[in-house]
């Protein structure tokens, strides 16, 4: 098997290239830093992701470019060097048809991508931690040679990620699917909220901000992601659109509730097959809701009461009352732990509710 010795070239400094090098040279591998804005590869560089000055040839080169300059960087990097090759951006098919354009040779390539994110870009939102416990999709095509697949597998285990291997197609589709279908719909939802008037704002609880969240991404950067992979988005958004039509039939008749239910219930269908935590399989938890004064300290406390009482939060969320100094502190446990925890928390003098 292909052992990750470095030096390893990042071709972007940007959140997901420097969190790369930070991961790697917290394990002692030489990273290389490229980037053609000057101060993100310095600002890289003075927060420990890497050097900008690497005379040894790279065994592996990292493109973490944005979308349309993958391919282009890919095939120049693939001529330049005898490294193997990789990329991080979101969609597989555009850089590698990019790449066979523009070099021969593209048995060194092997695309991949970690799904790990975050709505802030540049190198001073990078960690090191990024990638601990993700999901890193690797895809291969067929010319791709074995030893570059491994090596693209080392890379993702290095960085702390778990490892898919995917077709370039089935991957872009199931991104679609997971990602950038997700991202249109927070972005249309959001989108009727511009020039709302302020009165319906101030009834604005956590449902809307769950689901318009996303749609802060980067419009430009966005608007790349979803051209790229226009072919299995439109599929899917003309399954949305049947779905869309089908709701609006249902809403017009007298008698809808059964159709309702249906399209309501469809739903639920797909919600509860997202994978939980860690990649595990989907757990029905318990929300235990515990109302928490807006002080400073008050989750610590919190947080440390939940604990005394042996019950595992599986995943919370605050909501923020508008009108008054306090919040609500969703706790999502297991069915077994909810007693336990209500019992603990109502002693120790928190206002719960279950």
């Amino acid at each position: 098997m292909s052992e990750l010795r470095g030096p390893v070239r990042i071709v972007g400094t940007g959140l997901i290239g420097t969190s790369i090098g930070l991961a790697l040279v917290r394990l002692g591998v030489v990273v290389e830093l490229v980037d053609g804005n000057p101060d993100n590869a310095l600002m890289a560089e003075r927060i420990g992701a890497g050097s900008r000055v690497v005379d040894i040839e790279p065994q592996l080169v990292v493109v973490a470019v944005p979308p349309d300059h993958v391919g282009a960087v890919v095939a120049e990097q693939l001529q330049q060097t005898n490294a193997i090759v990789t990329d991080a951006a979101s969609v597989k098919s555009k850089p590698l048809a990019d790449a066979r354009s523009l070099t021969d040779d593209v048995s060194r390539y092997v695309g991949s991508h970690p799904m790990a994110g975050s709505e802030r870009n540049g190198p001073l939102a990078a960690r090191a931690d990024l990638f601990d416990g993700a999901t890193w999709a690797i895809t291969p095509h067929a010319t791709s040679a074995p030893e570059a697949v491994d090596l693209v597998r080392r890379l993702a285990e290095a960085c702390g990620a778990r490892t898919v291997e995917l077709s370039v197609e089935d991957h872009d589709l199931g991104v679609a699917r997971v990602s950038h279908l997700p991202h249109l719909m927070s972005a249309l939802a959001a989108g009727t909220l511009a020039d709302a008037p302020s009165s319906h704002l101030e009834l604005s609880g956590q449902g809307v901000r769950d689901v318009t969240r996303i749609a802060a991404g980067d419009p430009r950067l966005w608007t790349q992601i979803v051209s790229a992979n226009s072919t299995a988005l439109t599929g899917l958004l003309e399954q949305i659109r049947g779905e869309l039509d089908r709701l609006l039939v249902a809403l017009g008749k007298e008698e809808a509730g059964d159709e309702l239910t249906a399209i309501l219930g469809q739903g639920v269908s797909g919600a509860v097959r997202v994978p939980g935590k860690h990649g595990t399989p989907h757990i029905d938890l318990v929300t235990v809701l515990v109302t928490i004064p807006d002080r400073p300290g008050q989750l610590a406390r919190l947080f440390a009461d939940a604990a005394e009482s042996g019950a595992n939060v599986e995943d919370l969320r605050i909501d923020h009352s508008p009108g008054r100094p306090a919040g609500e502190v969703e706790l999502a446990v297991k069915p077994a732990s909810v007693d336990q925890l209500v019992d603990v928390l109502t002693e120790r003098g928190w206002v719960v509710h279950r």
